[in-house]
């Protein structure tokens, strides 16, 4: 069969996304700078860009990659007069290794150490940098997303994105953050820090916040991928396991969250014969990974038990909604934010009844967070459609596609408004 170079092109872009992380984890521990590893893991890119279409994809690309990478980093350190003693020593270190006819393959597959693409994941998500350059930075570094990818995933210029990438390299070097898995206390927020980030790249797959599509799986599918590599490094972490249990679940849904022309399908509304039974089984699988952990349940575990409430029920009524307004209630407590108390809301109108549910979001009309927080009339004119009064509801609908900036989530407000609207 004839391969042609655009099939290597594919297979090079293939490979890249899924060895860049564990290349430019292992060039940092080398270099000790996050923005040369990148740049040493770029050169062997380019190299296997000018070289494979040739020769052909070689036998183990991750360790040609690796290898290539490395030999640049091992020119750095050699041409280097400012490197500290250690540095020079490793520099010949690594030197030795290489074999006279080329790069020993089996020996740079053998240097992968997981334990650097977890310090690789610290890094990305240090808190000294703003949560969106976190985020940039861990799908550049970490999802082997380009910059025009990146941008076109959150809706800014790439410019600005690759502006972002820059500044956050540039803030890590003036920290000198050590390349390191943090202890003890600064572990935990670290490790909070990082969970933030992947589930942010999730829910912006999950439900985007702005453009002409409700979601955009690649994210969630690349969220997904970092929080089971998390899993394998930290097995330890029971809200490692609930954030991935809380995933996983998710995006279980995906097939049955939009119609046949991409409009939004509600959850009560969906297909769930569509729900991925794999993935539900794969978050089960990981909740009860947190729960033997024990230590009592984090915020993402009691997602994680929310969202799987409504994976074990089979039809829309046989949900456990008086559970979910429990394990609501317990978040709120744990994480206390208008966002969960209007979910509680929700839960407790479908336990309760409608008035229930509407007595608490009344109180939280007055709440300054949620002024321009689209679903707070969205759920408001839900409550007020199921009662009865329709002219209110179809106000909050109104307004509630006003402050949407999504373009599918607008225009289903705007159905919904016309619904309430008496023939």
């Amino acid at each position: 069969m004839l391969v042609t170079a655009s099939d290597t092109h594919r297979a090079i872009d293939a490979v890249w996304r899924i060895e860049s992380a564990r290349i430019i984890a292992g060039l940092t521990r080398i270099v000790r700078d996050v923005g040369l590893a990148e740049e040493f893991a770029q050169d062997a890119l380019v190299a296997a860009l000018g070289g494979w279409p040739e020769s052909g994809v070689p036998d183990k690309p991750g360790a040609w990659l690796m290898a290539v990478a490395k030999r640049r980093a091992i020119d750095h350190l050699r041409r280097s007069e400012r490197l500290e003693r250690k540095h020079a020593e490793l520099g010949h270190a690594l030197e030795a290794q290489q074999s006279t006819a080329g790069p020993d393959l089996d020996a740079a597959a053998d240097e992968f150490i997981e334990d650097d693409l977890l310090r690789l994941i610290f890094i990305c998500c240090h808190p000294v940098l703003s949560t969106q350059a976190r985020v940039a930075l861990t799908l550049r570094l970490l999802g082997g997303l380009t910059t025009e990818e990146i941008a076109r995933a959150f809706f800014v210029s790439e410019p600005t994105v690759a502006q972002r990438i820059v500044r956050a390299k540039r803030t890590l070097a003036a920290a000198r953050v050590p390349f390191e898995v943090p202890e003890g206390a600064e572990r935990e927020a670290r490790l909070s820090s990082v969970l933030e980030v992947i589930y942010l790249i999730f829910n912006e797959g999950y439900a985007a916040t702005a453009g002409d599509e409700w979601m955009r799986p690649a994210l969630c599918e690349d969220a997904l991928r970092l929080g089971r590599i998390l899993a394998e490094l930290a097995p330890k972490e029971p809200e490692v396991h609930g954030l991935v249990a809380l995933m996983e679940i998710q995006a279980s849904r995906t097939r049955a969250r939009t119609g046949p022309s991409g409009e939004p399908v509600l959850l009560l509304d969906q297909d769930r014969t569509r729900w991925d039974r794999i993935l539900i089984h794969r978050g089960l699988a990981a909740l009860e990974r947190a729960e033997a952990l024990g230590g009592g349940f984090g915020p993402y575990t009691l997602q994680a038990e929310i969202v799987a409430c409504h994976a074990r029920a089979r039809t829309a009524e046989e949900t456990d909604w008086v559970r979910i307004a429990a394990l609501y209630e317990a978040l709120a407590r744990l994480t206390p934010s208008p966002v969960v108390e209007l979910n509680r809301a929700v839960a407790i109108g479908m336990a309760l009844g409608p008035a229930a549910g509407l007595e608490l979001v009344d109180v939280l009309a007055s709440e300054p967070s949620l002024v321009h927080y689209h679903l707070l009339p969205s759920v408001r004119g839900d409550l007020l459609a199921k009662l009865g009064r329709l002219d209110e509801a179809r106000a909050e609908f109104e307004r509630a596609a006003s402050l949407a900036q999504n373009e599918r989530e607008r225009t289903l407000m705007l159905e919904r408004a016309a619904a309430c609207t008496p023939a």
